[in-house]
């Protein structure tokens, strides 16, 4: 199966913890980082390090959307905290469905979240690619 994971993180998050949240989230449903194809987030991250050097080191491609694209998307877990900072419901879930071009059936996690040993937050969610 492949798979797109969308993904949110604080500022400043470590590659140790965005990798941890990412093997856990795998982890739960079973699923091989090799089946990985993408990541994606918020532009507002075009220049996070850890999520940079994330791609590089798995030869990930990286997509970015802006708040108004991600506002566009239904997600199940909209939260007003990302709202305030980042100008739309939600960042992980919406980055992923619309990188992989799909719906919420989709979705196999909706919003993983992972504190770090770094006290950084990082989310994850994990969507289905449709094989063409």
């Amino acid at each position: 199966m492949k798979v797109m994971l969308g993904m949110g993180c604080d500022r400043g998050t470590s590659l140790a913890t965005l990798e941890s949240a990412i093997q856990q989230a795998l982890n739960s449903v079973d699923i091989s980082i090799n089946d990985v194809q993408a990541l994606a987030t918020i532009d507002k991250k075009n220049d996070e390090q850890g999520l940079l050097s994330l791609a590089e080191k798995y030869h990930w491609p990286m997509h970015f959307f802006n708040a108004s694209q991600l506002c566009e998307i239904e997600v199940p877990n909209p939260s007003e905290v990302v709202r305030k900072y980042m100008g739309t419901p939600a960042v992980a879930e919406a980055a992923a469905l619309l990188a992989a071009e799909t719906t919420m059936k989709d979705l196999i996690i909706e919003k993983y979240k992972f504190r770090g040993d770094d006290d950084k937050n990082a989310t994850v969610s994990i969507v289905r690619m449709n094989d063409e």
